[in-house]
């Protein structure tokens, strides 16, 4: 993994290449962590990084705004892996659920396929599949029905507040908690967090806050009812467990679900000026990978790219990296998703802690009350950049 990091601030216009350190704002107010000498998470001073950086790359690369909108492609390949996905239960239907031949195919095709289908209802949680937002909501309840399990609903709400409040104690839900951090700090725990990471991250936002339920709520647990029902009658039980297995292998040690851990664990330990809450100096807390595998996940290892710009589709993130490169080239990344789960597992210097966290900012996205434009982070409609404020 790379270990430097962007150090400079809005780019000189000359050739050399150019880099950013995300600064708080002058009216930022200064936060303190708890005073837990058992806390042991990494704890910031700055605002999140990424809506700095996409001012400043708007501001040297104002064309960027262009590769905003929806992606037509992502419906095809939406398609494409659920008609994969129930023809697998089909052929596997006579083969008994504890075999080789469905352990194998789970593995290989359906935990990459479900893990595709997870990045697609992350895709289409930003309103990138269609312009219009109901055909989002409801486009990715059907991306939801070879998962077996109804979650795209809620999954919504939680990673857009994610966005909106990164790192942000008691809002993003996809910091691990305290507890999970204490009681998994071992070669054991972590390899255990590892196995059953899908089922952490499935129930792991129920306990930092409760989301109202809704009409899309509903739909998305009658929806999936009905159609685990029509597999089991129409292919049998073993289709249906076919489906939950490669959910749950999607979401274990799989290669394609390092991007879990790759996406936001601290691999380097930051220095203690870093650490310091007088000097106001930024921690990588986001971390790209720009290897194979994101052709199978709708190049979620772009991960700084989709931060700075969540309005951006999949396709486009590498067009956006090309254009604004300078921006990118000097921050840590990631060479290999498996590489990331091993060094997790086995290096007593990475652990559950290793994430960066902040006491304020952000705000909680979603509710009864439906959503506006700019916390969807998406082009609902022409106005406004979406994603920027």
């Amino acid at each position: 993994m790379k270990s430097s990091v962007a150090t400079a601030t809005v780019p000189p216009k000359k050739p050399a290449k150019r880099s950013l350190t995300v600064k708080a704002e002058p009216q930022e107010k200064v936060q303190s962590a708890p005073q837990n000498d058992h806390d042991h998470f990494f704890w910031t001073y700055t605002e999140e990084p990424h809506r700095t950086r996409r001012q400043a790359i708007i501001k040297a690369h104002p064309e960027v705004t262009k590769l905003c909108g929806p992606e037509p492609l992502t419906k095809y390949v939406v398609a494409f892996v659920v008609a994969l996905q129930i023809s697998c239960a089909y052929l596997l239907r006579d083969k008994p659920f504890l075999s080789w031949p469905t352990f194998i195919t789970a593995y290989i095709i359906g935990a990459t396929a479900n893990q595709n289908l997870f990045l697609a209802i992350h895709e289409i949680s930003h309103n990138l599949a269609f312009r219009s937002p109901l055909a989002n909501r409801i486009f990715a309840v059907f991306a939801n029905l070879p998962i077996g399990i109804p979650y795209s609903a809620s999954f919504r709400p939680y990673h857009l507040t994610h966005h909106k409040s990164l790192g942000v104690n008691g809002l993003d839900t996809d910091l691990p908690t305290a507890f999970e951090a204490v009681f998994l700090d071992s070669v054991g725990g972590k390899a255990f967090f590892c196995t059953f990471q899908i089922l952490f991250y499935a129930l792991r936002p129920m306990f930092i806050y409760q989301l109202p339920l809704t009409k899309i709520h509903l739909f998305n647990v009658v929806v999936q009812l009905v159609f685990d029902y029509a597999l089991v009658q129409l292919i049998g039980g073993k289709a249906l467990g076919y489906m939950i297995l490669s959910s749950f292998l999607a979401g274990s040690l799989h290669p394609c679900a390092g991007h879990f851990i790759a996406e936001h664990y601290v691999f380097e330990k930051p220095n203690q000026e870093a650490l310091n809450k007088e000097n106001k100096i930024p921690i990588p807390e986001t971390y790209s990978y720009y290897g194979v595998l994101n052709f199978f996940t709708y190049n979620v290892g772009l991960h700084n790219e989709h931060h700075d710009f969540p309005a951006v589709p999949w396709t486009r993130l590498p067009t956006l990296n090309k254009i604004a490169h300078e921006f990118y080239d000097d921050l840590p990344i990631h060479k290999s998703w498996v590489n990331v789960m091993w060094q997790f597992i086995w290096d007593n210097d990475v652990s559950l802690w290793c994430r960066v966290k902040r006491e304020e900012g952000g705000r909680r996205v979603g509710g009864g009350s439906g959503w506006n434009e700019e916390e969807l982070g998406a082009n609902e409609k022409k106005g406004p950049i979406p994603g920027v404020r």
